[in-house]
């Protein structure tokens, strides 16, 4: 196979195009990948080129290298790991929680001019709302605002899949996410789909970049922590 400079570093080609196999099950999770040697050929680069793109995948935590061993892939997810932080809906099924999609719906939204998302975004986007229960209790409301130049499935029930697998059969990588937490009062139907009073819940906003660092994914969520209060579990 051979890259060009014209479409970038080529540690980086090397690296999402080694993410994408992971991601579609060409290198199943658990397994090795091919050895440094095997990719320099494959791809025809330096060995040099070749561990940049592995480490970097290293620290996204799709892969782990060990000595002697090889490079194993460790998580197959189109978003995976970006430090040694445990995702929180992992770490409450690794406590025993029940964490479950409940609901999905998918609108359009027109935005208006003065607001931040009409730069992103133009006049319309796509509005993905969904519910979680854990242990069968209404436990967190997500709205998803996203790009109209992503193509998303008609059907509810696709939609409570992994928003981000969608993102990645559309073709989308992404580069960095930020988190924003803090504390709101919902709208009185979120309040309703969470069961709870209209008070302060926690509330967290993330937006989803891609490598051009263009927003594709703006959404906003409530925590009724009532219920179980939100975990950053980091590993040693």
């Amino acid at each position: 196979m051979k890259l060009t400079l014209k479409k970038g570093p080529l540690y980086v080609q090397v690296q999402e195009i080694l993410k994408k196999r992971i991601i579609s099950g060409i290198y199943p999770k658990d397994s090795l990948i091919p050895s440094e040697l095997e990719l320099k050929e494959e791809f025809d680069v330096s060995l040099i080129t070749i561990r940049r793109a592995v480490e970097e995948l290293s620290h996204q935590g799709y892969v782990e290298k060990k000595s002697g061993v090889g490079t194993t892939v460790l998580d197959n997810h189109a978003v995976s790991k970006l430090s040694k932080g445990q995702r929180f809906s992992e770490y409450l099924i690794k406590e025993g929680y029940h964490l479950k999609k409940e609901s999905a719906s998918l609108s359009t939204v027109e935005l208006e001019e003065s607001s931040d998302l009409f730069k992103h975004f133009g006049k319309t986007c796509n509005c993905v709302e969904r519910l979680y229960t854990l242990n069968e209790k209404p436990y967190i409301h997500f709205k998803h605002y996203i790009s109209k130049d992503v193509t998303l499935p008609n059907n509810p029930d696709s939609l409570l899949d992994s928003l981000y697998e969608i993102f990645f059969q559309q073709g989308v990588t992404f580069n960095r996410f930020k988190d924003e937490f803090g504390v709101d009062v919902p709208d009185q139907s979120i309040a309703d789909a969470l069961e709870v009073e209209q008070k302060p819940l926690l509330h967290r906003i993330r937006y989803s970049y891609d490598v051009n660092e263009a927003l594709i994914e703006y959404s906003v969520a409530f925590y009724n922590t009532d219920i179980h209060r939100y975990v950053v579990n980091f590993d040693v």
